[in-house]
């Protein structure tokens, strides 16, 4: 196994790039065979710019279908590259489903995925019968029974903190299923859709929708709060039925240290590094 770089080899420079896109019509943000991916599209116009081939390392590898407003990647590429209008070049190369929201030269110590302290999810769901207005369809999905917010926040709130989730992970060899969850949280916005806003240090497989699936169960009545924390700590493993569609998820942020703290963030990543890890 192969440590991740932690700065470029020589004769490069890491640039930081931040983007936006709309993951419904793409197999994911991983370059796969056969398959459209935002990282192959992303890559493609990078490399048609610079005129030389280039790889992207991503802070948060998004599924099928699963959006983002805010996602953070860097590529080393060759140190005599011009970067002027880099970010106004892109979007005129690239589908408009993805937009560059910034380019810039990377901070010594800088790695899109390893210096990242957390990633925050959003899930976007319009329960009881609510129609769905048109430019909400992509992002969001339908529940036909009425959900219990109180009863929402109850449950999640005890999974708060360091644990074991085996139990809301879709099984994959390999890597690590404990997480650090620093929040997890339901509310509604002023068009009365439920919101749930998920932060961890990282996510497997899955696992965000498994846990949006046993919120709901709870919502809507059919397990007491406790029952979610019961499926953590017996390893129960959330049935397939429960996890919820892609389309409602949205990685919004990912956070990062102060710069001069890229070092320690990077060496805790390690200690619980899992190359295959894919979100959502």
């Amino acid at each position: 196994m192969t440590l991740p770089t932690l700065n470029p080899e020589s004769g490069f420079a890491r640039l930081r790039v931040d983007l936006t896109y709309d993951g419904t019509n793409f197999s994911g943000w991983a370059k796969q065979p056969n398959q459209r991916t935002i990282q192959e599209e992303f890559e493609k116009a990078l490399t048609t710019i610079l005129r030389t081939p280039v790889t992207t390392i991503v802070a948060g590898r998004t599924d099928a279908g699963v959006h983002a407003k805010h996602q953070v990647l860097h590529s080393d590429i060759p140190i005599d590259s011009k970067i002027d209008n880099l970010t106004f070049r892109l979007n005129q190369f690239l589908t408009d489903e993805i937009r560059v929201l910034r380019t810039a030269w990377a901070p010594v110590n800088f790695h899109a995925r390893f210096t990242a302290q957390s990633r925050t999810y959003q899930y976007k769901i319009i329960d009881g019968g609510q129609v769905t207005a048109p430019l909400d369809r992509y992002d969001s999905v339908e529940w036909f029974r009425k959900l219990d917010i109180n009863l929402m926040n109850l449950g999640s709130n005890l999974l708060l903190g360091e644990h074991d989730f085996f139990a809301y992970c879709k099984f994959r060899e390999g890597g690590s299923t404990v997480k650090n969850l620093l929040k997890f949280e339901w509310h509604r916005d002023e068009n009365s859709i439920v919101i749930g806003e998920i932060q961890a240090n990282s996510f497997r497989y899955n696992m965000v929708r498994n846990l949006v699936g046993a919120a709901v169960c709870v919502g809507e009545g059919r397990f007491e709060p406790k029952w979610m924390k019961k499926v953590l700590d017996e390893r129960l493993r959330v049935s397939d039925s429960y996890v919820f569609p892609a389309k409602g998820l949205t990685l919004i942020s990912i956070s990062y240290p102060e710069t001069d703290q890229y070092l320690d963030s990077y060496n805790q990543y390690l200690k619980q590094i899992d190359f295959d890890e894919v979100e959502g």
